[in-house]
């Protein structure tokens, strides 16, 4: 059992880091929500919880040997279970530690908790977005998929590229190739394009639509990077794309398809409505 360095025990529990010995109690604590955790469960499923596996520590808050909270510290900063104190905690070690992430990402409640801590010590985000729809379908399109979607090649990579830059681009305010060249992004695409999770439609070399699915596993999976060619918006391009994406994933890949969007993109709401998606939480992304 690793305790972090300086952590304050807090109501007679303690913040310390998981370690592979710990799976087993961590998936049951995410499997009590799998949708809303299923960015953190697919990356435990993957490679356990050895930092240098994982690439980031994930932080285990309890009392007496036992698990209440995780929180998720990498490139993100996600907080998985809402007990108050689990989370007082895990803010408190953050304040300590620093600011290491580029964003934190969860359920809105549990976010503004940690915020609340972390917030007069971190400095101002440089965008706070508080309601983020979280939703989810279990079940075939309510229209017709757009038989021209399909999975994006290897030998595609060069196409998708200037979309999936756009895209992120549009979406988080900065762009992907900043400090690297873009070199951790460019692997990440061609990580999803590898394992069949990127999906494009094509106009000869030009991609009109794209959508990729992040994170899954056995009980669900999360669709991101959903974009349309700005040029082609309001033609209902990314409600039969989006229709074929969620066929695909609930024939391939997961029983649930989930995803969360910007409270403020209506379009985006009412094409996913269209589909069949429907909310059932809210997350918040505080981004700097």
């Amino acid at each position: 059992m690793t305790v972090l360095r300086g952590a304050t025990a807090v109501d007679g529990g303690f913040v310390r880091v998981l370690g592979d010995r710990d799976v087993p109690r961590a998936l049951e604590l995410l499997g009590r929500d799998p949708v809303a955790n299923v960015f953190v469960t697919s990356r435990i499923d993957a490679v356990g919880l050895d930092p240098s596996r994982l690439g980031a520590q994930v932080w285990g808050y309890g009392r007496e040997g036992g698990l209440d909270a995780l929180c998720y510290a990498g490139a993100n900063l996600i907080p998985v279970g809402g007990d108050p104190t689990a989370l007082e905690a895990f803010a408190r070690h953050g304040v300590r530690q620093g600011r290491r992430c580029s964003s934190i990402v969860g359920p809105a409640g549990a976010v503004a908790a940690l915020w609340e801590v972390l917030g007069p010590a971190w400095g101002p985000p440089r965008e706070a977005r508080w309601r983020q729809p979280l939703m989810v379908t279990t079940a075939n399109p309510q229209v017709a998929p757009d038989p021209e979607v399909r999975r994006v090649r290897p030998d595609e990579l060069e196409l998708l590229m200037p979309a999936s830059i756009a895209m992120f681009t549009e979406e988080v305010g900065v762009s992907p190739t900043v400090g690297d060249g873009g070199a951790a992004y460019r692997a990440r695409v061609r990580e999803l394009v590898a394992s069949g999770r990127a999906f494009a439609r094509f106009d000869r070399n030009r991609v009109v639509f794209k959508a990729e699915v992040g994170a899954v596993t056995p009980s669900a999976c999360q669709v991101q990077g959903v974009w349309v060619d700005p040029e082609l918006r309001g033609r209902g391009l990314s409600v039969a794309g989006m229709a074929a994406v969620v066929t695909a994933c609930l024939r391939d890949v997961a029983p649930a398809v989930s995803l969360y969007v910007n409270d403020f993109n209506e379009p985006a709401r009412r094409s996913y409505e269209r589909v069949g998606f429907g909310e059932i939480g809210t997350f918040a992304s505080i981004l700097f």
